[in-house]
């Protein structure tokens, strides 16, 4: 009786923090239509986010914020859960840019406030509108703005880390910034792929030391893997790309 008492509570509770999620998101957007200045617009959704965060239960910590460079770079995350969009923007500087698939532009309410705080959009079904993002947020990095990725480009239910597509680390080369790997530890805990309320519980953000774009680390291959690797080091999840390679080397019978 208990049990069930307090998983009902827990599913009110549930539904009254996304109520008041969304009602933090909506107001993200009218500020984000009347405030004048991107750099504002960034710094008033960091905080919002933060809040967001609260309200949904959650307890957010960073390890090794002293590891982001103080000029501009590239983050590369795993990507486990819906949250971990919010969870970055609350907890990196505001300076940041958030490189997102095109489908997200048009979502209600989220597309337009990620269009207004600068997130660029990528097209992943066509090979022209991909090539053509690509060469945008290219040309982004190469004048030095600092772009958060998530390499394995989505999620799913499947528990693990997927292969890293090449996008962020060609524009590493090519803007000459530095790699952040970073890790989200308890994302998909909380709010696991089709699920509709989120847990609470705690996330931790695990910012590993940069990577350089030059020198031993010379092609966008290379500081693909070595990025992919020491996520895969300090993430306590399988890696779904190994097992991808397995199954492809396994002889037919």
């Amino acid at each position: 009786m208990l049990r069930l008492l307090a998983r009902a509570l827990s599913t009110l509770y549930g539904v009254f923090a996304l109520v008041l999620f969304f009602a933090l998101l909506c107001l993200a957007a009218i500020l984000a239509l009347i405030v004048p200045s991107l750099a504002w617009r960034r710094s008033v959704t960091h905080s919002l986010a933060r809040l967001a965060l609260r309200v949904l239960g959650l307890e957010v910590s960073v390890i090794g914020l002293q590891n982001l460079p103080d000029g501009s770079c590239i983050v590369a995350a795993n990507h486990s859960s819906y949250l971990d969009g919010i969870v970055l923007k609350a907890m990196l500087p505001p300076r940041f840019s958030f490189v997102i698939k095109r489908e997200a532009s048009r979502m209600p309410v989220a597309g337009f406030l990620m269009r207004r705080i600068g997130s660029e959009f990528v097209d992943r079904n066509s090979s022209g509108g991909r090539q053509r993002d690509a060469r945008r947020v290219i040309k982004r990095a190469e004048q030095g703005h600092s772009l958060v990725f998530f390499p394995e480009g989505t999620f799913d239910e499947h528990v693990g880390l997927k292969r890293f597509h090449i996008g962020a680390f060609a524009a590493a080369v090519r803007g000459g910034m530095p790699v952040v790997p970073v890790i989200i530890h308890g994302a998909r805990r909380a709010f696991p792929n089709r699920a509709i309320i989120v847990r609470p519980g705690r996330i931790v953000v695990e910012i590993l030391e940069p990577l350089p774009a030059a020198g031993v680390v010379a092609s966008a291959e290379v500081l693909r893997d070595e990025t992919r690797q020491r996520i895969l080091e300090r993430l306590d999840e399988p890696d779904l790309a190994a097992g991808l390679r397995a199954s492809r080397d396994t002889p037919e019978s």
